[in-house]
């Protein structure tokens, strides 16, 4: 079992974690209203004494902010940036999100904020059996985003030795040169990264890695599952945002371990709008947690991250954490509903990564939902990449797929029998996928209904 990279704080008795969390969110309350434009007027604004945020239960009691609330509190919308909460002498960087829901949300990041980040990462890495020695090559954005930067300054604290590339799509050189120990990047990209080095006489699996790191998006057990049969290696999720959540899977597998002492997660169900107990799904609520005498660019209290997921469990964790764990967020962006029912991007993956599918499948889909001819109907369109459409047996796959689809989702059964609901399948030799030549980020769920 890996050991800790902050023994103190990640095995920190519950009693104990709570009090600092209290404490940190007093001087982070205090900090808002003296250092924060939009805070100390949305504090006045909604009649609230920051003195009287005593406790973390104390956030259940103000309203929720969105990224809506962001873009509108800084340029073009406003002459300013209102969320700006430190002097530009103590600003090391400004980052932004993709901008893929409108203009990109500006963040202001001091070094004291990046410390910070990489501490969650740090924590996370060497959760996942990650240590000094380790070659890693990351393979995620060097840029606007924080996550491989992040990644970085958490290797420089751990010992490890990172292999900067950015992309997955370096040559086979690097792995038999440098023999990385681990690769962070997506399902898919590691997954073409195998198919690459299989074509050039390599197989994955006598290669020197020995774990893989997920992150930047969602992805189904199944693909996990998949994945790490290629590369014959444990895959483990880390999840993360610009916000600052970084949440890290451990070796348990068991829930991703929130770092409690610098974020504080609560649920939210915005068609409620109200906040829901541990174990019911909910859209995670963010706020940053400072420690005493720390400086923040800029900071967030109740912040909707519109990522969805379920507090698993405040108990100690198999690995000896006492932090809590939660499910894998998923995107709010990347669900569909379909006569009520919320169908996410992972659906569709769990029903394409099935045993049987994939010995004739690449793994590679992309579905579109749309309207039929008849009021009423809903098709969902899912085309899948094969390396030979005339040889894969359709009706089996179609058959496996739709077994899976409403195994999770059981309420859409009734549609599909009555066939309000119709599933339709198409196979592309590879590169056939309309995401595989669109530009931007890859969307695998696209609902194409007209309002």
């Amino acid at each position: 079992m890996p050991g800790y990279h902050n023994t103190a704080t990640e095995t920190m008795g519950r009693a104990d974690l709570d009090a600092l969390i209290d404490e940190r969110i007093r001087y982070t309350v205090q900090y808002a209203n003296e250092h924060s434009p939009f805070y100390r007027h949305w504090f006045r604004e909604n009649g609230i004494d920051p003195a009287g945020i005593r406790v973390h239960e104390d956030l259940l009691t103000l309203p929720v902010i969105t990224g809506k609330t962001i873009r509108e509190h800084q340029p073009p919308a406003t002459p300013d940036f209102s969320f700006l909460s430190s002097g530009w002498g103590d600003i090391f960087t400004i980052q932004e999100t993709s901008g893929t829901s409108g203009t990109p949300k500006s963040f202001f990041l001091a070094w004291d904020d990046w410390r910070r980040y990489a501490e969650k990462y740090s924590r996370s890495f060497v959760s996942q059996g990650l240590g000094a020695g380790d070659r890693v090559v990351v393979c995620a954005s060097y840029g606007m985003n924080v996550g491989a930067n992040t990644m970085t300054l958490a290797a420089r604290r751990i010992g490890m030795t990172i292999i900067p590339f950015g992309k997955c799509s370096f040559s086979s050189r690097v792995i038999t040169a440098y023999r990385p120990t681990a690769i962070v990047g997506s399902v898919f990209k590691l997954l073409r990264l195998a198919r690459r080095l299989e074509a050039e006489g390599l197989d994955p699996k006598e290669t020197s890695l020995t774990r893989l790191i997920v992150g930047g998006e969602s992805f189904a057990d199944e693909s996990r599952e998949y994945l790490a049969g290629v590369w014959d290696c444990p895959v483990y999720n880390t999840y993360g945002s610009t916000e600052g959540t970084m949440c890290g899977e451990c070796t348990a597998v068991s829930g991703l371990h929130v770092p409690e002492d610098l974020v504080h997660l609560d649920m939210y169900d915005p068609q409620m709008q109200d906040f829901v107990s541990d174990g019911s799904p909910g859209r995670a609520v963010l706020t940053t947690l400072l420690p005493k005498g720390a400086k923040a660019g800029m900071l967030l209290l109740n912040y909707d991250t519109e990522d969805t997921t379920t507090i698993l469990s405040r108990t100690t964790c198999a690995c000896g954490r006492t932090h809590m764990r939660i499910t894998p967020p998923q995107r709010e962006a990347e669900i569909v509903r379909i006569f009520g029912t919320p169908v996410n991007r992972v659906d569709i993956e769990a029903s394409v990564f099935q045993h049987g599918n994939m010995e004739a499948l690449t793994g590679e889909y992309e579905a579109f939902v749309y309207g039929g001819s008849a009021p009423g109907k809903v098709i969902i369109k899912t085309a899948m990449e094969c390396p030979d459409p005339e040889k894969i047996d359709q009706r089996q796959v179609a058959e496996t797929f739709t077994a899976c689809l409403t195994r999770r989702r059981r309420t859409l059964a009734p549609f599909l029998a009555d066939q309000s609901l119709v599933l339709e399948f198409s196979f592309v030799r590879p590169g056939g996928l309309e995401l595989q030549v669109a530009k931007g980020r890859p969307r695998r769920l696209t609902d194409r209904r007209t309002a």
